[in-house]
Parts: C-alpha cells; sequence; structure tokens
C-alpha cells in the first residue's frame, strides 16, 4: 500500500509498505513513518493518506483511508499549510477561516446531503525536518465526494446549454437557500468548488476559501486581508464590506455565464470601460435568462435578488414578452479589494433537493456509440450461426442491444465495462467455432469493426442535427 507523507516539500512523499495490503495488519499496525522525512504517516493514528489531490496558497488537499471503518472509507484530508511571507495578522487569519471550514462544515454538513459531512479537525506537532524545532500542521478530515467539478467538466465536454444551465442553477439556488437560512455566506461560489458525483448529485464544497486570502492586497495598517476569486466577486465583497447572499447570487451568476459560454477566463467578458459584462454576444439564450441573470449582476447588492428563493421564483415564473430593447447591464469593475464576513441567521426549514439530470460528454457519447456497434456486431454474428435465419436474428439482436443501450443511458455499462463486455464477447466466439457463422476470425473483426464505425457515424449525425435544430428552433 502506498501512504503519501503530508509533510510541505518533502522531497519524496510516496512511501510503499507491502504489508499494509492486508486489511487485518492495516487495522492494528503500530505508526509508520515517511522513509524520507520521518513525518508521520498514519494521522492521529487513523488516516493513511494515500495521494495528492491537490493544492493551494493555503492548504493541501489529500485522498485518505479511515482504517478504523469497516469498509476503510475514503474521505478527503485537507491540511493548513501556510506558505510565503505572511504577517502575523494574515497567518492568524487564514488559520481561522482554515478552521471556520471545519465548524461550518460540523454544523451543516450533516443536515444536508449535498454538503459534505465532516469526520474530524485535529492538529498534528511533529519535529521539523531539521529536527532542531518543532512544527504544528492542522487538519480537517471530510466526507470525500467522487467526481468531477464543474470547471473540470467545462474542460472535458465545452459550453452548457441553455436547460443544462438552468438545471445546475435550480440544484444550487436551493443548497444556497439552505446556507444562507443557516446564516452562513459561502463567499467563493466558482465552478471549482461546485463538484457533480459519479451519479449527477451536485455539491457544494470549500466553505472556509482560505485559498483566496493571498488574492487581496494588504492595507497600510496590515489589518485587514481579502477573501474572493478574481472575477466572481461582487463590488461589496472587493471593496472590504458586508456580504449579503446576494453576494452568492452574484457569484453564482458569473460561474453560471462561464457555464455558458465556456470562457475560462471569466473576466475577458466584462467591459471595464462601460462597466458592463459584454456576455450575451458569445451566446444565444432566452430572454428570461438573461433578465435573471442581469438582475443577479447588478452592481448594487440591494437591487440584485435578495435571496435564492426570489431567484427560483423569477426562473419558475411564466416568461412575458419584453420589448425587444437594449437591455442595460451596469456592473463593477473588476479589482481586488480586501473584504469582512458577516452573516445573517435565518431558521427556515429548507426546501428538500432534487436529483439533477445526469450528463454525457462527446467523448463518452461516441464511445457508447462504438461499444454499440461492435457488440452488436459480434451478437449477430453469433445468433445467426445459432438460429439460421435473418428475421429472427435481426430482432434478438436489436432486443439484446437495446437492452445494452439502456443500461448505458443508466450508468449500470460505463467505462472499463465498454471494453470488458466485447472482449468476453469476442472470446467466447472464438473459442466456439458454432458461433463463427462460417467467417474467420479475421472477418469478424472486420465486420464487427465496421458496424462500430458506422454507429460512430450515424451517432455523430443525429448529435449535430439535433444541435442545429435546438439553435433554430
Amino acid at each position: 500500500m502506498e501512504v503519501y507523507c503530508t509533510r510541505p516539500h518533502c522531497p519524496r512523499p510516496q512511501n510503499n509498505f507491502p504489508d499494509l495490503d492486508d486489511h487485518a495488519t492495516l487495522r492494528t499496525v503500530q505508526q509508520k513513518y515517511c522513509t524520507t522525512c520521518g513525518m508521520p504517516l498514519i494521522l492521529v493514528g487513523r488516516y493513511l493518506p494515500t495521494r495528492l489531490l491537490g493544492r493551494g496558497g493555503f492548504g493541501a488537499a489529500f485522498l485518505a483511508r479511515d482504517r478504523y471503518t469497516p469498509g476503510m472509507r475514503q474521505c478527503v484530508v485537507k491540511q493548513f499549510q501556510p506558505a510565503g511571507n505572511l504577517s502575523p495578522t494574515q497567518l492568524q487569519l487564514a488559520q481561522d477561516l482554515f478552521e471556520r471550514e471545519a465548524v461550518v462544515l460540523e454544523e451543516i454538513g450533516h443536515l444536508h446531503e449535498q454538503i459534505p459531512d465532516l469526520f474530524a479537525y485535529f492538529p498534528v506537532i511533529v519535529p521539523s525536518f531539521q529536527a532542531v524545532q518543532q512544527d504544528q500542521f492542522f487538519y480537517l478530515v471530510q466526507e470525500y465526494i467522487d467526481g468531477q467539478d464543474l470547471e473540470q467538466e467545462l474542460a472535458q465536454k465545452g459550453k452548457y446549454s441553455e436547460q443544462e444551465v438552468l438545471e445546475i442553477l435550480r440544484e444550487i439556488l436551493k443548497l444556497l437557500k439552505f446556507v444562507h437560512e443557516k446564516g452562513i455566506i459561502h463567499r467563493d461560489i466558482k465552478p471549482s468548488n461546485i463538484m457533480r458525483h459519479r451519479n449527477g448529485k451536485l455539491y457544494l464544497l470549500d466553505f472556509g476559501a482560505v485559498k483566496q486570502v493571498t488574492n487581496a492586497p494588504i492595507g497600510a495598517s496590515g489589518a485587514s486581508t481579502g477573501i474572493y476569486s478574481m472575477g466572481f466577486a461582487p463590488p461589496e465583497q472587493m471593496s472590504g464590506g458586508q456580504v449579503f447572499p446576494s453576494t452568492d447570487l452574484y457569484a453564482l451568476a458569473v460561474t453560471t455565464l462561464m457555464l455558458l459560454t465556456g470562457e475560462t477566463q471569466i473576466t475577458q467578458l466584462f467591459d471595464g470601460y462601460s462597466n458592463q459584462w459584454k456576455w450575451q454576444s458569445h451566446v444565444t439564450v432566452s430572454t428570461h435568462l438573461a433578465h435573471i441573470l442581469d438582475k443577479m449582476l447588478l452592481s448594487a447588492a440591494n437591487q440584485r435578488y435578495q435571496s435564492a428563493q426570489e431567484v427560483l421564483e423569477a426562473i419558475e415564473a411564466p416568461q412575458k414578452p419584453v420589448p425587444s430593447t437594449k437591455i442595460n447591464r451596469r456592473q463593477p469593475a473588476v479589482t481586488p479589494q480586501p473584504q469582512q464576513i458577516q452573516t445573517q441567521p435565518q431558521v427556515q426549514k429548507p426546501s428538500p433537493p432534487t436529483a439533477p439530470a445526469q450528463q454525457f460528454s462527446i467523448v463518452e457519447i461516441l464511445g457508447g456509440a462504438a461499444f454499440s456497434g461492435f457488440e452488436g456486431g459480434l451478437i449477430a454474428i453469433a445468433l445467426f450461426s445459432l438460429l439460421k435465419s435473418a428475421p429472427i436474428t435481426v430482432v434478438a439482436s436489436a432486443l439484446i442491444l437495446g437492452i445494452l443501450i439502456l443500461a448505458q443511458t443508466r450508468r449500470t455499462i460505463e467505462k472499463w465495462d465498454l471494453l470488458i463486455i466485447p472482449a468476453i464477447t469476442f472470446a467466447i466466439i472464438y473459442f466456439l467455432p458454432v458461433l463463427h457463422a462460417g467467417l474467420s476470425i479475421q472477418q469478424i473483426v472486420i465486420l464487427s469493426g465496421a458496424a462500430g464505425l458506422v454507429t460512430i457515424a450515424v451517432t455523430a449525425l443525429f448529435r449535430l442535427i439535433y444541435k442545429l435544430l435546438s439553435l433554430i428552433l
């Protein structure tokens, strides 16, 4: 088993312990130490980091196993790692915010299934790398969400359709409604902080925004430090003033623009000269959605929607005809400034979340088409060899293929299954000459491969027609 050292700047953090591959040994083994720097590897005797998930300015995240659970549950271990030349005030604020994330997750994680649960929060004090002093590290352990964040999803699939972003908006607005009712302002809504689980459910991540501390300059007094993500924060957040529920709604609107336009450098959509977001020329959406996003993006916090519930009601409201006049969208210039945190507690009961529709990338669609065509060719050859009747073979093959396609749409069959199933089918035909239908193995491969290529071509053609009809209608 490989265990990853969490000491910052360890030259060789990967440690391999073959004896830990045995679960019985793993549950009872004493502390293990990094073979390079001597850092304890089993955190508080319980959590074993196995690989690095990512690093930020003030933290690192590791995938870990919890050896005190029956199934060796996977979890995320986040470590507070201050870096750079920080003033004592900055360092203390960063540490406070890391602890704030743990407090928030403990408070609300178990109350909502789309917010990660907190499992543990603890410090670790160890001898320094040079063993002349002691280092102190802070860790929090939270639920692992197996999936992709929307930033990764955007890079893979390209820009989202209006219907897709509406589904995301509805889901995240319900989450924000719950969060705001608990008196919490997230402060860092953006695609990389919205995770889609493999089952399609969306999760809201990163309560605390510790990694944004370094983005804002320190004032003359050195007493304030800003927290924000460039381009996503509204004026009140960047100027160091109070933040409100509408602060998160502004950031959610910018997130929506990024998904709609596919523009990863989101500040490119903001025109500093006219002080407006110039986004509608990059994408075609309904006037109804455009007006909702424009109101969410207004410069003054009190002119935006004041709650997530208001935006949900606006989305579901019947669409009314509007005059074909130019929409005025005044927006703030994107200038980094410090910000403070203010929460507004409420006590309303949250609405239950609904599961979003699962999304398929173009790679998944064409890969599934290739699987369906190749597997269908093999099935048809085998059935014809047994049945000796072309009509019956066609009907039986279509029925079996329909079941396989349905399994793909429900993600019962995916990823490696698309290679394993045809391989097994081909092996059965190869070793049973009665299934050859009088064909050589080379002919079987050619016919099945041709069926796969035809299916890919037909799928791509129908997808193109669908896209064109969507634009026209």
